[in-house]
């Protein structure tokens, strides 16, 4: 009788009651197909909600866009259902070059699901696709319906024939784009097109299209920028209508703009950066009190003055999302006329501010912090080669040139290293990552590749903006504003053990301990810093760490070690940073509340995908300038360091070119070799000779394949870093999950 009465009060109902008079919409839908937990017919949908004849079409027309959308399904025998019921995954499917793809779930918890090459069907990377789970353990599935096409056009190489057709310049298009007679534009085989696709796959026929661009042979000057900024969808020019809302702006700040704002054009203020910038959004200046007390000024151009909420300019700001930098280009979120013109804080005229006040003791502590609309005048245009001359070298003549300016330099010299101790303190992470700088001659062509300087004048400016993004955050939250946070998740606890186990194979005396906050990672980089492995070490670090990225929920910035944080500084070249702006604007009175066009969480997710993007694309435009500059050395010889060691081979990295490439294993004819994973080195089975991070060689270029973008070494001579003595420990037991899982 008990287990009866159990089962009676746990047992749902097939269906729910008839709901005389619900108006039908789809949260109604999705409570009842949740509810009611089995496919349902359109029969059934309709009594539930009792629809006449005007009300069925509505909701018919509701269901319909719903399962359009994906968040209901609609089966083969007319049967209506949500798809984590009938184990389906509605997401976008990324394809990979060796044909395999994997659809990322859009919805609820984050699932990968893994699609063989047949199980793909006729769909395309980057469509939103439904798949069914066909093994849950394997998590496999086979894709049953493509939802959306978001492939409208394809960059490639056209190639010239009886079927002429475009090979995508993204590898993981796995498909040639037919091109019929006639819808050429006469392009010839080799040449770079811009094509359309008129037909998407279908299951006998091929994707064909028609060629509306000619970007012309890779390698001249300009094409690759192109290239890829349409790979990557990323706009290259502006629409007129966008130009011709700019051109209205003006272009110096009038009398009446100055009112109801601090004037700080009488104190010492001057822009930092690097020698090619052409748009200045940050201006400082700083001000020593008798008591001891430093009060930082950071003035960010106050761009949500000329960019207003439903604009032309603002809508185009935010498709954007951010500046894209290329060596030899920019592609603006702002055009010119504000990125280079009234909202660039440019040397000798007056510009509109948003000003952070940071008061701090002479220990470092920040005691009071303000933020306010200010008029500013920026003195000189600084750049981080002069401040390091200044400040580290002593440079006579820098000094000299800049010497009204030098009483202030030192004084936030001092403030930094004050600052750079808090950080520590508190956790903060600084990886040293060299960047690479390619050096253009004045035809586009590459004339070197060489390490990006970062002095301390890059850390100290760096330092400061950090302090101003911490403090805007505290700011917004003290007033209750909603706005995008930057926010750095914490990592997976497995991450720390595993890395303190490499460093600990790896030669390094590390302590133990199961702690993964923000100064575990800390004590990793400082183990290893000035050490052959120190790059390795960092790169496993950042690896291991989750990817900072925007949201509307605040969970705290882990690689700062900060509880909130927003991005404040940058407001020509990042859309959320203007949002802050905005935010501030509003709670200091300056603009009225506005309406949200964008939800927050929908924004936040947006404009994370636009900085991947970015990131994306200049890594590999500089990518294609690495590739194409050493196809032009092949055969000659340089000397560099292993920076890797992995079971296919030793990367190397060279030292007068900042390029690194592969010595395949295969091409180590002297023995047969073996990767030990537990210390990353290969040795050999002979002559036990060992191949380590850090170790010194010398290398012939063998090969370069500009369209996979990978570099060949062949091994010359090889002198070992240190003592091999402790290689001899080494067990060549399986523990690859210590590098590969990171």
């Amino acid at each position: 009788m008990k287990s009866k009465r159990r089962y009676a009060a746990t047992k749902k109902p097939s269906r729910l009651p008839k709901k005389m008079g619900t108006p039908p919409g789809p949260k109604g839908i999705l409570r009842f197909l949740k509810h009611i937990n089995r496919p349902v017919s359109w029969q059934d949908i309709k009594d539930h909600f009792h629809a006449a004849s005007n009300g069925g079409s509505m909701l018919q027309d509701v269901l319909e866009q719903m399962v359009r959308d994906g968040r209901v399904v609609k089966t083969s025998r007319e049967q209506f259902g949500l798809p984590d019921q009938m184990h389906l995954i509605v997401g976008e499917l990324r394809c990979r070059p060796d044909g395999h793809g994997v659809v990322i779930s859009e919805t609820g918890v984050r699932r990968e699901v893994f699609i063989k090459p047949l199980n793909l069907r006729e769909a395309m990377h980057g469509d939103r696709v439904i798949v069914r789970i066909e093994n849950p353990k394997r998590q496999e599935g086979t894709i049953i319906r493509i939802l959306e096409r978001r492939t409208r056009v394809v960059v490639g190489t056209f190639v010239k024939g009886r079927r002429s057709h475009v090979i995508p310049e993204d590898p993981r298009y796995l498909f040639e784009l037919d091109i019929p007679s006639g819808k050429t534009m006469k392009a010839l085989t080799g040449q770079i097109v811009v094509a359309e696709i008129t037909r998407y796959p279908e299951r006998h026929s091929p994707p064909e299209g028609m060629v509306k661009q000619i970007l012309g042979i890779p390698g001249d000057p300009g094409v690759d920028a192109r290239i890829v900024a349409l790979k990557y969808g990323i706009p290259f020019d502006f629409p007129e209508e966008v130009k011709k809302e700019a051109a209205e702006l003006p272009s110096r700040v009038k009398r009446h703009e100055r009112q109801n704002r601090k004037d700080l054009r009488k104190i010492p203020t001057f822009t930092v950066d690097g020698e090619n910038a052409r748009d200045f959004d940050d201006a400082v200046s700083l001000l020593e009190g008798e008591d001891g007390c430093i009060t930082l000024y950071v003035s960010i151009a106050d761009v949500g003055h000329y960019v207003k909420p439903g604009s032309i300019l603002d809508a185009e700001a935010f498709r954007r999302g951010s500046s894209i930098y290329f060596p030899e280009s920019v592609l603006p979120m702002l055009p010119v006329q504000l990125s280079n013109g009234i909202c660039s804080l440019n040397p000798g005229v007056d510009r509109l501010a948003i000003t952070a006040a940071l008061t701090y003791d002479p220990a470092g502590n920040l005691l009071d912090y303000k933020f306010f609309p200010s008029v500013i005048h920026s003195h000189r245009r600084l750049t981080y080669t002069a401040v390091r001359k200044i400040l580290v070298d002593r440079d006579e003549s820098v000094r000299k040139r800049n010497r009204r300016l030098v009483p202030t330099l030192e004084a936030m010299y001092s403030l930094y290293r004050l600052l750079e101790r808090k950080r520590v303190e508190r956790g903060g992470l600084e990886f040293d990552f060299p960047e690479p700088q390619v050096i253009l001659d004045l035809r586009g062509g590459v004339e070197g590749i060489i390490k990006a300087e970062r002095n301390m004048a890059h850390m100290m400016i760096e330092e400061f903006m950090v302090a101003a993004n911490a403090a805007a955050a505290q700011f917004l939250i003290r007033h209750r504003r909603n706005s995008l946070f930057r926010v750095h998740p914490r990592p997976d606890p497995r991450s720390a053990s595993e890395i303190r186990r490499l460093i600990r194979n790896l030669g390094n005396d590390v302590p133990a301990g199961r702690s993964n906050d923000s100064r575990t990672f800390l004590q990793f980089l400082k183990t290893v810093q000035g050490k052959p492995e120190e790059r390795l070490v960092n790169l496993l670090c950042l690896r291991s760490l989750r990817q900072a990225h925007y949201s509307a929920q605040n969970v705290g910035h882990f690689g700062l070690a900060f509880p909130s944080y927003v991005h404040f500084t940058c407001p020509i070249r990042r859309y959320p940073d203007l949002m802050t702006h905005r935010a501030i604007r509003e709670i200091l009175g300056m603009d009225p509340i506005s309406d949200v066009t964008v939800p927050l969480e929908k924004a936040a997710l947006l404009l994370s995908a636009q900085e991947r993007k970015a990131m994306e694309a200049q890594r590999e435009i500089v990518d294609r300038y690495r590739v194409r500059f050493m196809a032009d050395h092949l055969g000659q010889e340089f000397d560099g360091i292993i920076s890797n060691v992995t079971a296919f081979g030793l990367f190397v990295e060279l030292d007068d070119v900042f390029v690194d490439g592969l010595i395949h294993i295969s091409t180590l004819q002297d023995d047969y070799y073996q990767f030990h994973e537990k210390g990353l080195a290969l040795e050999g089975k002979r002559t036990h000779r060992f191949f380590r991070i850090g170790d010194r060689v010398r290398v012939r270029l063998e090969r370069v394949d500009i369209e996979r973008r990978l570099i060949d070494f062949q091994l010359l001579k090889h002198v070992p870093a240190r003592d091999t003595d402790q290689d001899k420990s080494f067990q060549a037991s399986d523990t690859r999950r210590t590098i590969h899982s990171l």
